[in-house]
């Protein structure tokens, strides 16, 4: 995971033109629709939390939010955001070791960090979500030739990375599965499962 917390943290400033692409614009305001219904109210962790463009979708409803995420580089980023909600607060952490993380919560959130998860590892971080809160709330990219970076490697575990390039020219080895519904359920058992899939993107509720 190193190369990609390096990738990540070197990202920082450039982070959010992924949602710039106009293909995605339709898919996007319907995430950002369907969330906060999902947080309402809630106590939020926010794995993986970047920039923060989602902690600002979660906050229109959430009654707070603790967003972590392994690079202070993009926290200082999303710090400098504005949030509907005043009870946000962030802190670095690492996703796979979520038991240091201090705090009751009722929903655990991720966006775009389940891809990032290796195949032998998912059914084991999917256990440390789910015994954080009542609710996990997951949105991903799907696969789509044209808008998503190549495939460039696929290991004997069915892992699949994707070379990826700054506006520097620096480029890295990135891991970015892109499970299907039946093989994110399978992961997740014996969890239930709400599946939303998009053109772009899905979205995934797991309630143990």
């Amino acid at each position: 995971m190193s190369e990609l917390a390096d990738y990540y943290r070197d990202r920082a400033a450039e982070y959010d033109a992924v949602y710039d692409k106009p293909e995605r614009q339709q898919d996007l305001a319907t995430l950002k629709e369907l969330l906060p219904p999902l947080v309402a109210g809630k106590r939020v962790l926010e794995i993986a939390a970047g920039t923060g463009y989602w902690t600002q979708v979660l906050a229109e409803s959430a009654q707070s939010i603790v967003a972590t995420d392994l690079n202070d580089e993009t926290l200082a980023i999303a710090r400098s955001r504005s949030y509907v909600c005043e009870a946000v607060s962030f802190q670095v952490a690492d996703a796979f070791r979520l038991d240091e993380i201090a705090g009751e919560y009722d929903v655990v959130f991720a966006g775009f960090f389940w891809s990032h998860v290796l195949r032998q590892d998912a059914a084991r971080f999917a256990q440390s979500l789910v015994q954080r809160a009542e609710r996990v709330v997951l949105v991903d990219n799907k696969y789509v030739a044209g808008s998503n970076y190549p495939i460039s490697r696929t290991t004997a575990d069915g892992d699949t990375y994707q070379t990826r390039q700054l506006t520097d020219g620096r480029t890295y080895d990135v891991l970015k599965n892109f499970p299907p519904a039946e093989q994110f359920t399978a992961d997740v058992a014996p969890a239930d499962v709400t599946w939303t899939d998009l053109t772009y993107f899905w979205l995934a509720t797991v309630t143990g």
